[in-house]
């Protein structure tokens, strides 16, 4: 989880230091009888806050949509009906034979993320080699090459048979939810091998659990709702080529992924580039060029909607881009530049920072491309960025252990005389307001 910042992130104003309110920041006071911890604070979580809520967000929704492709749509009326003949007994029986199957699916799908993240301390230590990033990259494209229909994922035959079978009772119920993944293998089998990946990088267990658990739940909550009011069923809309195209926006999905893994090795304008290209691409792919049709009629307007997101999106990109403006001027670690910065009595701020940190990339794009920072900066401080995106590096090794540094994005502060204000040290997103406050005690101190 991520580090709280909390009354030991604030400080009191100093009386006759007025830069304070001529930028308008915060006046923040440390309640009485509260002492700044001398802990060293955590490294953050790479998921967390809001980041967190809208990934989960996310993942659901992916889930709801992967029920609509081909290898699962066809099996909604089987599974509902399933169900819904138990609801001549009671609807007491009809939920618990959802949950019994929603228990199965999530089962599957939360051992296999919690599988991938406990490969994450190894998966750390590769992603830092752009050899296993760009091939990270192309086997995720591979994989959406089938969704595509170049290819298709195929599982053996006495595997898929087996898993077809069908049972009574509620073990029936749990074992359909267990065995769902087997069946469709050849839709979901490739987004999900994606989110394995992704949840590998992450290497965290009980983040695995959480994002495949929720991915579940997008998969088994319609099915469960539709068998609850079984009923309904002949109003679905029929299978057809609108399948097809969900199958695809999945493919375009797993595009995004492999250029989220490849950005670190890339230069900031191509990494902007890459991203506002696959959104423009995969618009214009999904929202006009694509022919799949459907035969009801709130289908025409989906497609459309999806191409003016990808539009808006690689706009967007593009345009904060050109309009962010130059950030902070960092200098490469030497020895020499804390010499100078001792002789002239200057603070100095240290980003240890890596390209596949997403906290640290936040930083970099908010925080030290803010104007005020950035004038504060060139003026008052030596700005030194140590870069860890790649291993190797003896001088930035020993930089860690004698720093204590633990994880990234860790900013460390050194006073006048050299020595750092532990209490001070960054180690998640700060916004630019907050930062200043930092720098300003610094500089004062």
């Amino acid at each position: 989880m991520a580090v709280k910042l909390g009354y030991h992130n604030t400080f009191r104003n100093p009386k006759g230091y007025p830069e304070w309110q001529k930028m308008g920041l915060p006046i923040l006071r440390t309640p009485a009888g509260l002492t700044q911890p001398s802990a060293e604070p955590e490294a953050p979580g790479p998921l967390h806050g809001w980041a967190m809520i809208w990934t989960l967000l996310g993942i659901f929704v992916g889930g709801m949509a992967l029920n609509l492709t081909p290898c699962i749509y066809p099996l909604i009326p089987i599974t509902v009906s399933y169900f819904g003949g138990r609801s001549e007994k009671s609807k007491g029986i009809v939920i618990r034979h959802g949950l019994c199957y929603i228990m199965g699916l999530s089962l599957t799908n939360s051992v296999l993320g919690v599988i991938a993240a406990l490969t994450g301390g190894l998966m750390g230590t590769m992603l830092q080699s752009p050899v296993v990033l760009g091939l990270v990259a192309g086997i995720l494209v591979f994989f959406a090459a089938s969704l595509f229909g170049f290819w298709e994922l195929r599982l053996p035959h006495g595997l898929t048979q087996a898993a077809s079978k069908s049972y009574t009772g509620y073990f029936g119920s749990l074992f359909m939810g267990l065995t769902l993944g087997v069946v469709a293998a050849p839709c979901i089998g490739p987004f999900v091998l994606g989110l394995l990946t992704w949840v590998a990088k992450i290497g965290s267990p009980w983040l695995g659990f959480v994002i495949f658990f929720t991915l579940s739940l997008g998969l088994g909550v319609p099915l469960f709702f539709l068998a609850f009011f079984s009923g309904q069923l002949d109003r679905l809309p029929r299978s057809g080529e609108w399948m097809l195209w969900v199958r695809k926006l999945m493919g375009w999905v797993l595009i995004g992924m492999a250029a989220y893994f490849i950005r670190p090795i890339l230069p900031k304008p191509m990494d902007v580039f890459l991203m506002a290209t696959i959104a423009l691409s995969g618009g214009l792919h999904l929202g006009w060029i694509d022919r799949s049709k459907a035969g009801f009629r709130f289908f025409e307007w989906i497609p459309t909607g999806v191409g003016l997101a990808g539009l808006i999106i690689a706009t967007f990109l593009m345009g904060s881009w050109f309009i962010q403006g130059s950030g902070v001027e960092w200098k490469p670690y030497s020895d020499q530049l804390l010499t100078t910065a001792n002789r002239l009595k200057k603070p100095v701020i240290i980003d240890f920072y890596a390209g596949w940190c997403s906290p640290c990339r936040k930083l970099d794009e908010v925080t030290f491309h803010d104007p005020e920072v950035v004038k504060q900066a060139k003026s008052d401080f030596i700005m030194i960025k140590v870069d860890l995106t790649r291993k190797g590096n003896s001088v930035y090794e020993h930089l860690l252990r004698h720093y204590g540094i633990k994880g990234v994005p860790t900013v460390v502060f050194l006073d006048r005389d050299g020595t750092e204000r532990r209490d001070l040290r960054l180690v998640d997103f700060l916004p630019p307001d907050q930062f200043l406050i930092r720098m300003f005690e610094l500089k004062r101190s």
